[in-house]
């Protein structure tokens, strides 16, 4: 009986580690698709103040196009703020940061960046696991979803099998 329990606990752990990878990966493409939204929503800005800076160019009357411009400035810092954070939860979930001097990704208990050899300050082992926290309490919300969608839609089917049924 010893070892029946043993190979249920090995499966449990193996079976855990599993959904928790796979939880980290689907997080991390997640992540990468938002970023990639967001760098084409700054490209499309970019695209907005460079019609607008050549339609003042050459225009004959001097319309105002400079709060135009401000707009979309202001849109591309906010989305900015966006990727920026994204990204930091990105790294995050592989364990790394950014050295604040030359931007290198660098492992998270780095002392010194291997790139440029700035010192780099430590985290707190509190700020962490409040992060982590974080990190999978938005993964079980996101599940708990994905679970209820995958409820709702089978009991839509079994209702419509059980119309099907029912009308044979």
């Amino acid at each position: 009986m010893e070892i029946f329990e043993r190979i249920g606990e090995v499966a449990s752990q193996t079976y855990k580690y599993t959904t928790e990878k796979a939880d980290k990966i689907a997080r991390e493409t997640k992540l990468k698709m938002k970023m990639n939204e967001n760098k084409s929503k700054i490209e499309d800005l970019y695209n907005e103040i460079g019609e607008a800076v050549y339609r003042r160019h050459l225009a004959t009357t001097k319309e105002n196009f400079d709060e135009e411009i401000q707009n979309a400035c202001e849109e591309i810092d906010k989305i900015s703020k966006e990727i920026e954070q994204q990204n930091n939860e990105l790294l995050s979930l592989k364990d790394r940061k950014q050295c604040p001097n030359c931007h290198e990704k660098i492992e998270k208990e780095a002392k010194y960046c291997s790139n440029c050899g700035m010192e780099q300050a430590q985290e707190s082992k509190e700020a962490e696991k409040e992060v982590n926290n974080e990190n999978k309490e938005e993964i079980k919300n996101e599940n708990k979803s994905e679970t209820n969608n995958a409820i709702a839609t089978n009991a839509t089917e079994e209702e419509k099998a059980s119309n099907d049924s029912n009308e044979a």
